[in-house]
């Protein structure tokens, strides 16, 4: 994958397979340190101890259509190829957590990529489940919170409406062009 931004979308949707209605995006970018660190958080199935340590092989899938799962294997490569480190935990029934953390300016770091496309193609693909989506750098912060949104919303319209989904792309756009 080519930009950082497709890992978190692979992570988010195995975090909605797993039955996540919640799921929280954090980027640091921390340009002082060097620093990027990556955490994405549900409250899905969870898995067993024995089931993390296989989830960073590929020839590990939980899919019954393929027997090999080559999302979290390949981010650990991206992630350790930029003199990172991966981070799994899991708890059964109460969720997963997958942090990373990577020098933000290695050579061979990919980009962020299109992260406000990435958040809005998750909010309206699975219009039922919340996220939050968090990304500071440097001292700059910008918060999304569909759960703040839907509140405002009421049950009148929905976050799938056409003017809402315009809004929230310009939002999510203007969010991260100031944090830049």
């Amino acid at each position: 994958m080519e930009e950082l931004s497709l890992h978190i979308l692979d992570i988010a949707e195995n975090s909605i397979k797993a039955n996540a209605s919640f799921v929280t995006i954090e980027i640091i970018e921390d340009i002082d340190t060097d620093k990027m660190e990556i955490e994405i958080t549900d409250n899905g199935f969870g898995m067993s101890d024995k089931m993390i340590e296989k989830a960073l092989s590929p020839f590990f899938s939980t899919r019954t259509t393929r027997k090999i799962g080559l999302g979290l294997p390949l981010f650990k490569d991206t992630v350790e190829a930029c003199e990172g480190s991966i981070k799994l935990t899991s708890e059964i029934n109460r969720g997963t957590k997958v942090y990373a953390s990577l020098r933000h300016s290695h050579i061979d770091r990919p980009p962020l990529g299109e992260i406000a496309d990435t958040i809005l193609m998750l909010v309206i693909s699975y219009p039922d489940r919340d996220f939050l989506y968090r990304h500071k750098k440097g001292n700059r912060e910008f918060t999304f919170d569909t759960r703040e949104i839907k509140e405002i919303l009421g049950t009148e319209v929905s976050i799938n409406h056409p003017e809402v989904r315009s809004w929230l792309l310009e939002t999510l756009k203007s969010g991260e062009k100031e944090l830049n």
